[in-house]
């Protein structure tokens, strides 16, 4: 006498006998307790992806599809502060200087500190804003501060990203707010958490910052596991609709490291408990002994992503005679020259009336221009580093700078004036580009 069962994919058969249906039953009852409690297909997470990976050798301790496409939501912010300490490493910037708020950065939506178009705050607020807050307000204010446009930092990020040797993310902004260009993946978002631990060592402790005060606020690390599971000590959460909740942790513990990334989870709260559940069964697994650098060494991101294309409301020069004109990537296709409405300056606090005096005094002709950038005091300190660089090209020209409002931003150009015509012009644009400094020639 023989009991045929029929699961899914399984077919069990029990042969009966008088001695025998007590154990049937009882074998009987043990399978069907194990297909119950095995997951089913249709109920695994298809947003889920993790990596953990040892910081000291880069050996991969374990990964779940950690190769598959997916939304970084605000882990983009990581390579926001990535580009923001690479600047103040450059000394393109300091934590004093102030990023300013135009009506686009401000009209994101939150998470945001709420700053009014036209005021300003420190580099270094901004730091605390997205380390804790994650205020995408802030890091599209950051991202026209760096790159001239959010844009054009996106482009910046993303050369950035080729360089770290993430070859599947792509940014469209500095925020992570959803955008279905924007893609990265568990691997590629472990990699950034490894650079910037190695890249800036002396910067990384903001990662475990557990609140800032800004004005009569305070504003808390979405970060849960600082100070509750041992040894994190950084990096960020990240959520939207479409991305799940995302987390990329980095852990500490005696000479053991390791940086590990959930992606995709249902809620915070799991999210959380996968991250734990990895952080206690890997760490220890990790490596003892140091084995060098992990990520490529940092790089300068190239000066064309530094905002030193023209404008679109800039007139563009026709290609030299006998030359053929190779068109950026980056730039759009050149129209006739439109005349540019001459705007009144809006004045910062922090400028003096020495800002008025240099534009009055800008040399009549033909200029090259090597950058157009949002600060003032950064415009001044580009014409001396190009100068430098550019050694005996731009011995006998003028450098000035120039004011232009474009999307209710006020940019300033840097450019070198004193060339009698177009040729020297050019020629002079063309030696500036061997010795890679970007640039361009116009009329003034």
């Amino acid at each position: 006498m023989f009991l045929s069962i029929q699961f899914t994919g399984v077919d069990v058969r029990f042969a009966f006998s008088s001695f025998s249906r007590v154990f049937a039953l009882f074998f009987f009852v043990l399978v069907c307790a194990a297909l119950v409690v095995a997951p089913h297909p249709a109920n695994a997470n298809s947003k889920y992806a993790a990596i953990v990976i040892d910081a000291n050798t880069g050996k991969v301790l374990y990964a779940s599809r950690s190769n598959a496409s997916r939304y970084p939501a605000s882990l983009t912010k990581m390579m926001t502060l990535y580009m923001v300490f690479e600047a103040l490493d450059e000394k393109r910037i300091s934590k004093k200087s102030r990023v300013r708020f135009s009506k686009y950065a401000a009209s994101k939506p939150p998470s945001k500190l709420g700053i009014k178009p036209g005021r300003s705050i420190t580099v270094e607020t901004a730091i605390y804003a997205l380390v804790t807050k994650s205020a995408n307000d802030v890091a599209a204010a950051v991202g026209e501060f760096l790159g001239g446009s959010e844009a054009n930092f996106a482009k910046m990020m993303t050369a950035k990203a080729r360089q770290l040797g993430m070859k599947s993310t792509r940014f469209r902004n500095a925020s992570g707010l959803p955008d279905s260009r924007q893609v990265t993946t568990a691997r590629d978002m472990a990699t950034l958490g490894l650079a910037l631990r190695e890249h800036f060592p002396h910067h990384y402790k903001y990662f475990s910052t557990r609140s800032f005060h800004y004005g009569k606020r305070r504003y808390g690390n979405h970060n849960r596991l600082l100070g509750r599971v041992r040894g994190v000590d950084g990096i960020k959460t990240g959520y939207t609709r479409a991305s799940g909740y995302n987390l990329v942790t980095s852990v500490s513990k005696g000479k053991r490291r390791i940086v590990a990334v959930v992606m995709g989870g249902r809620s915070g709260k799991t999210r959380n408990a996968a991250m734990t559940k990895l952080v206690g069964k890997y760490l220890p697994r990790a490596s003892k002994r140091s084995r060098g650098p992990l990520v490529a060494a940092r790089k300068s991101t190239p000066r064309i992503a530094l905002a030193s294309l023209p404008p679109k409301s800039a007139p563009v020069p026709a290609p030299r005679p006998g030359k053929l004109a190779v068109a950026s990537a980056y730039a759009p296709t050149p129209k006739a020259p439109v005349p540019e409405r001459k705007k009144q300056k809006i004045v910062d606090p922090v400028e003096t009336s020495a800002t008025a005096k240099r534009d009055r005094a800008r040399p009549s002709g033909w200029v090259v221009q090597v950058a157009s950038l949002p600060s003032e005091t950064e415009a001044q300190a580009f014409i001396g580093k190009t100068k430098h660089k550019a050694g005996p090209v731009l011995a006998s020209a003028t450098g000035f700078t120039e004011t232009f409002e474009k999307n209710g931003t006020i940019y300033h150009r840097v450019r070198f004036g004193g060339f009698k015509s177009k040729d020297r012009a050019w020629g002079a644009c063309s030696k500036l580009k061997k010795r890679k400094i970007s640039c361009y020639a116009v009329a003034q």
